[in-house]
């Protein structure tokens, strides 16, 4: 599920929850020069997009704060935030809001889209499910039959995007699933022409977490996986488990559990881990789950790294230190190997200045990156959707569809995603990042102050995995995806 302080904060993301290779030098001289747009592979499969987000069109942003953004009403492109905005995930809706809400000032301050023979500008309206599912049916269809949204987008929850989905397909509305990583949504079952999933799935850092440590790292061999007990933490150990047998055969899985939601003790299972001989910890834990599992382990005395999706959330990095998080794998959507090419520099200041005169809840440092980490995928995503209508000028679904299916597009920093048609999954690099001492971590921050953070360990070392060594796992059930391979073609 979600992700983390880049945002990646996100983390309560569930799924949100709320989310290349370059050493790091011993001092702290020059950073490394970014790496040129001409340096990609021209056999890759995505070297080449239809569309760019093109960071010259970039507005002067100076004002925006999402504690304080109002949206335009009327005659607008409306876009509803399916999300949690009350109850326990409600950090989740705000990482959202923050998002989306500065794409449509963004858009709608260059003028707004041409669609349907008319400039437009976009509205943005929150759609609050409190987590719960049957709230999460009446709020969509709301959207939809009194709101009159042109697309939906969430979402904190794989129980929820289901339910967002099924009421898109049954009125025939875009719905964009940014955030949430559970593989079963877009699958036979549940499968439908109107719901896209333009993130990364969970099976596919699972997978890349394994291709990790058995093709690039090769040194640890001892696992531990512990996940949280529901469908995503079942599917996140399947896929590393699989991913093991697939890229590190050799390695072993000594010891395997799976706890309640909102655990607050973790003594016996880090006890277990503890005697286990284990070398990696495993887990899928999002916040106050992972938060309470990662501070408990360190005062225990466990020192073991952990090997994660959504244990990226700032504060809680901050609350176990330099040494806690050091050596932490992380395996992500949005990073390139040296992120901070010119034009994606540009983005990223624009956000990290007004971070600083953001108001709570967006003044916290959970939001200081989040251009830069899982919320950077969030919000190339969202500007995608809106490339889409642009292009196929108009709001009309059919031809969104129609235009989405087999589309890519270039992200700010370069990495290019590709829609696949017949399961409406993305296709995208992954990258691997080690979590390294500020010191270290120049590598990957390279402009100013050349670290992410001074009181933790973060990325120091990315390491690029191709696309084609994760492709979202394809529903062999799903009859449009029959006699297709993994690129879908």
């Amino acid at each position: 599920m979600r992700v983390g302080k880049c945002f990646t904060a996100i983390l309560f993301v569930l799924l949100a929850l709320s989310l290349a290779v370059y050493l790091p030098s011993a001092t702290a001289a020059k950073a490394p020069k970014a790496a040129k747009a001409a340096d990609v592979d021209p056999t890759d499969k995505l070297a080449k997009a239809n569309a760019a987000f093109d960071v010259s069109k970039l507005s002067d942003m100076s004002g925006f704060d999402p504690s304080s953004w109002v949206s335009p009403t009327g005659d607008t492109i409306k876009i509803a935030i399916v999300a949690s905005f009350s109850g326990p995930s409600a950090v989740n809706g705000q990482f959202y809001w923050a998002t989306v809400s500065w794409v449509a000032h963004d858009l709608n301050k260059r003028g707004g889209i041409l669609v349907d023979g008319k400039k437009k500008l976009i509205e943005v309206i929150k759609a609050d499910t409190m987590g719960k599912v049957d709230q999460t049916k009446k709020i969509t269809e709301r959207m939809i039959l009194q709101e009159k949204v042109h697309a939906l987008w969430g979402c904190d929850g794989s129980h929820i995007m289901k339910v967002i989905n099924e009421v898109a397909n049954k009125y025939k509305v875009i719905a964009l699933n940014a955030s949430n990583t559970s593989d079963d949504i877009q699958n036979a079952e549940n499968f439908g022409r109107y719901a896209f999933q333009g993130g990364f799935s969970s099976d596919q850092v699972a997978r890349g977490l394994a291709y990790y440590y058995g093709k690039i790292r090769k040194q640890e061999k001892r696992f531990y996986i512990l996940c949280q007990d529901y469908g995503f933490g079942h599917t996140f150990a399947d896929g590393f488990k699989n991913g093991l047998k697939m890229f590190y055969p050799e390695a072993q899985i000594v010891g395997e559990d799976y706890h309640k939601l909102f655990l607050t003790d973790f003594a016996p299972y880090l006890a277990k881990i503890k005697a286990s001989g284990a070398e990696v910890i495993f887990t899928g834990d999002w916040v106050p789950d992972a938060a309470n599992l990662a501070k408990q382990s360190r005062q225990m005395g466990i020192t073991i790294p952990f090997a994660h999706i959504w244990m990226t959330e700032a504060n809680m990095l901050r609350d176990v230190g330099v040494e806690g998080a050091k050596n932490w794998v992380h395996v992500g959507p949005y990073h390139s190997p040296v992120p901070f090419t010119p034009g994606f520099t540009k983005l990223y200041k624009a956000w990290n200045e007004l971070w600083k005169t953001w108001k709570a809840p967006y003044n916290s440092i959970s939001y200081e990156h989040s251009v830069a980490c899982v919320g950077g995928s969030w919000l190339m995503q969202t500007y995608w959707l809106f490339n889409l209508m642009e292009r196929a000028k108009t709001t009309d679904p059919e031809k969104i569809i129609q235009l989405w299916e087999g589309d890519t597009y270039r992200q700010a920093n370069g990495k290019v995603m590709k829609m696949r048609a017949c399961d409406h999954k993305v296709i995208q690099d992954l990258t691997a990042e080690v979590y390294l001492p500020p010191d270290q971590q120049k590598a990957t921050f390279t402009i100013p102050p050349f670290y992410w953070f001074k009181d933790t360990s973060y990325m120091g070392q990315m390491h690029r995995l191709p696309a084609a060594e994760v492709l979202p796992w394809m529903d062999p059930k799903l009859d449009r995806c029959k006699g297709k391979d993994g690129w879908g073609e």
